[in-house]
């Protein structure tokens, strides 16, 4: 199917749709305006130029585009200090990095938002002794699950912080591959709270893929003392090539580097090889791309509303993430769904996705994305485990025009 063939029937619909969606479409261009705002000031009080964008080689000593860039991320999130690298290969390597920062041998970190997503199960060890692992160095793992309603357990994570071991307490802002709702700022603060009203000692980390300008504030606003993300999602603007970034109090984020490169070296090294000025630009252009994004996911919700599909969140509802999930019912209409997507891509619009099996996840996983970075979250993509609810998730969109677009073309494959 080509985008040509789309029925009149659907371009109705759509219409119905952007109609329903109007008053949050208002609401997230003041978002972009007041991020857009913030990102333009820390360039101006960092003196961006064309020195900045120079990359460098071999160890990368004195790299002032690296240097300005941190100091930009630091400010924009309201941090001390920042480590925004592209040797960090996904926002898993940047999350675990953060995560061995907050905890030493023999302490141990609180889950607060239950199980984390799958392909950090390794990494932190719940799934037996992993080389490498977070409890391969001695490092605890313990976990509070969230309420029935989804909200996060205060008095429980109150209560496991009795345990002396507890000396970080990590949190998962965005729904993975769950049912959940993300959490909101106003949540997250809530939990920051009570974890530094009850423990002082305590550190509060934020896995904050996705989340990144979703609001007007970030984690690290409301009293986290770690943010950490993948610059192939929101921040990087769908301009950044590879790579990922930790925000927070200077001391944590020293440690993270060394768990980057090594004790001794930090974030003295690390050569950027040319990519300065996409992740420059990638980051300016990011509130903007990431409003795209929440208005291809609120234009879907609309539709898929329309259509009578539970969609999460609404598509009336305040969000914290660019993540829809769609509960489809059934296999078929979940690879009916990607299909369509990824024949409304402008990269690989001719293949054909398909449920495999894959690294890190115990059913098959159906993903579709045609994007120019490879495995782009920001670029509208649609994945999910092929297990009951079956559910897709639907991320990402550089223009709303084209994620629009992918959507009719996914809802006219479910209704051939």
């Amino acid at each position: 199917m080509k985008i040509s063939e789309i029925r009149p029937e659907i371009f109705d619909l759509a219409r119905r749709a952007e109609a329903l969606a109007a008053p949050q479409f208002a609401r997230l261009q003041e978002i972009c305006e007041t991020n857009t705002q913030r990102v333009m000031e820390a360039f101006q009080e960092y003196r961006v130029s064309e020195a900045c964008f120079a990359g460098t080689t071999g160890y990368g000593y004195d790299d002032l585009g690296r240097e300005t860039l941190e100091k930009i991320y630091a400010r924009v999130f309201g941090t001390e200090a920042a480590l925004v690298r592209p040797h960090f290969v996904n926002g898993t390597h940047a999350i675990t990095a953060a995560l061995f920062a907050l905890c030493r041998p023999g302490e141990a970190i609180l889950a607060a938002t239950g199980k984390p997503y799958d392909t950090l199960h390794r990494a932190i060890g719940i799934t037996g002794e992993e080389f490498g692992s977070l409890k391969f160095y001695g490092i605890g793992y313990r976990q509070v699950d969230l309420l029935p309603d989804g909200l996060p357990d205060l008095p429980a994570i109150c209560e496991a912080l009795e345990d002396p071991a507890v000396k970080a307490v990590t949190l998962q802002r965005s729904i993975g591959y769950s049912t959940r709702k993300a959490l909101t700022v106003e949540q997250i603060q809530a939990i920051c709270m009570a974890v530094k009203d009850k423990r002082k000692d305590v550190s509060v980390f934020v896995d904050n893929c996705y989340g990144e300008f979703t609001d007007v504030l970030e984690p690290t606003h409301v009293g986290a003392d770690l943010i950490a993300g993948s610059l192939i999602k929101n921040p990087g603007g769908g301009l950044a090539p590879t790579g990922g970034y930790i925000a927070g109090s200077a001391d944590l984020i020293e440690r993270a580097a060394c768990r980057l490169t090594l004790p001794g070296i930090g974030g003295e090294c690390g050569s950027t090889l040319g990519n300065s000025r996409l992740l420059f630009q990638g980051f300016f252009m990011a509130p903007h791309i990431v409003m795209q994004a929440m208005k291809t996911a609120v234009f879907a919700a609309a539709m898929m509303h329309l259509l009578g599909y539970e969609s999460q969140p609404r598509y009336d509802e305040k969000r914290s993430d660019i993540i829809q999930r769609i509960s489809l019912g059934s296999p078929e209409k979940m690879e009916a769904f990607c299909r369509g997507i990824q024949a409304g891509a402008p990269v690989d619009s001719f293949v054909s996705p398909v449920p495999a099996p894959m690294p890190g996840y115990d059913c098959d996983v159906i993903m579709a994305a045609g994007a120019f970075i490879q495995g782009s979250s920001i670029e509208l993509s649609c994945d999910g485990p092929v297990r009951d609810p079956y559910c897709v998730y639907l991320q990402g969109g550089l223009t709303y025009e084209s994620g629009k677009l992918g959507v009719m073309m996914a809802v006219s494959g479910m209704m051939k």
